[in-house]
């Protein structure tokens, strides 16, 4: 799977040039196999997240992380799992309560950011893959233990929220303007 992953992070680093340096730093963590994939790997690990939008494209589902209480997208550790699209997709599942969701193939968007010591657990990098996960008929979703709150923004006025994330701006950016690509195609 770690093959699949790396011909992924080479074709997005080739389609985002913007990202292609990052690219090249998750291939470098990736040459160190499963134990990347852990989160015991205090130095910095892998992890999945969905951008997780309605059946109309227009709207994308978001947390209110319980632990770094911040609005960001669904996803988490892979905790050993080297395939991060199924690990995005699981965590979509589980964050959320939908079913029926579909997951793209191609990497969305990749994100280092540092997460802050909590507890025993001292600060380290997390190497976020992002994945587009589409929801299905139902998009009633239920709140699990992990956020305080679960809310459907609209993805235009998230790309033009100052205060919003700049990662989820970011990936709002990408979204609307891959929207406007495929409605002039």
């Amino acid at each position: 799977m770690t093959t699949l992953l790396a011909d992924a992070l080479r074709i997005h680093g080739r389609h985002l040039p913007e990202q292609s340096g990052l690219a090249g730093d998750y291939l470098t963590l990736l040459d160190e196999g499963v134990p990347a994939f852990v989160r015991e790997r205090l130095a910095g690990h892998f992890t999945g997240s969905a951008w997780l939008v309605s059946g109309d494209g227009r709207r994308v589902l978001l947390t209110h992380h319980r632990k770094l209480d911040r609005w960001l997208q669904l996803g988490g550790h892979a905790d050993g799992d080297t395939d991060l699209r199924a690990v995005a997709l699981k965590e979509a599942e589980e964050e959320s309560g939908l079913t029926g969701l579909t997951v793209d193939e191609a990497i969305f968007d990749l994100d280092k950011h540092w997460i802050p010591e909590r507890g025993d657990v001292p600060g380290h990098w997390h190497y976020d893959v992002r994945y587009v996960v589409h929801a299905g008929a139902d998009e009633t979703f239920a709140v699990s233990e992990e956020s305080h709150a679960l809310a459907w923004r609209e993805i235009a006025a998230l790309a033009a929220d100052p205060a919003a994330d700049e990662s989820l701006r970011r990936m709002a950016r990408r979204w609307v303007e891959r929207s406007e690509q495929h409605a002039g195609s």
